[in-house]
């Protein structure tokens, strides 16, 4: 695996020379960390060329963070956020180790929220897999994604968008595969947080590497 830093965002790529599939990460509110990186490098351990976004760099987090979610309050598509995530797929689509038409994201709390979001107005985005993020508003927008691998955990102030998310991507029929853990709690995937929940952290992660094996890796239908 090699690893660049690409001013504040990071790059975990596979040996050899690729193209390979690619995946964006993008981090909840505590921004880029060593987490994050290691979910980069999980996935080039896996054969993507994966992209970590910093979409606090250079700006003030708290500042950061109240734009973004007013702006998914409003029923903003392309809110504070949603730019910047945009301008990294293209960022990584242009590398010659990726492969621009297969390329997926992943996020976490306040990435995953984005993440859904994103995928409701860009259309490059082979699959999603949100963890722990609020469903998109307007609701209809919902039914323009892309495929959505989602994982919540049991009791949360995003549990309820499964159920939203369930009935939308249904109803579009848009592939998909989400899932509550009952015993977890926020922010259960990360393995720094006291909340961690290894047995939910290990299913979920089995899921979006199938569901990414499915729709990302395979290329767009």
């Amino acid at each position: 695996m090699r690893t660049e830093s690409l001013g504040r965002s990071y790059l975990a790529l596979p040996d050899g020379p690729g193209p390979f599939p690619g995946v964006v990460v993008v981090h909840e509110a505590s921004g880029l960390n060593d987490n994050i990186r290691d979910i980069c490098g999980r996935f080039a351990a896996e054969g993507y060329a994966a992209q970590g976004v910093d979409l606090f760099e250079g700006r003030n987090r708290a500042v950061c963070m109240a734009r973004m979610f007013a702006g998914g309050i409003a029923g903003n598509l392309d809110y504070y956020g949603v730019p910047a995530l945009k301008a990294a797929l293209g960022q990584l689509a242009s590398r010659p180790e990726a492969d621009g038409a297969r390329i997926g994201a992943v996020g976490f709390c306040l990435g995953g929220s984005i993440v859904l979001t994103w995928a409701c107005t860009d259309n490059r985005l082979a699959a999603i897999a949100p963890f722990y993020g609020a469903a998109p508003r307007p609701r209809e927008a919902i039914r323009r994604m892309c495929p959505v691998v989602g994982s919540w955990p049991g009791k949360d102030f995003t549990t309820k968008a499964a159920g939203v998310l369930e009935s939308e991507l249904t109803a579009a029929g848009i592939p998909h595969d989400l899932k509550v853990y009952p015993g977890a709690k926020h922010a259960f995937f990360n393995d720094r947080w006291r909340a961690y929940h290894p047995a939910a952290a290990a299913d979920s992660w089995q899921r979006v590497l199938a569901f990414f094996a499915e729709h990302v890796r395979q290329g767009l239908p």
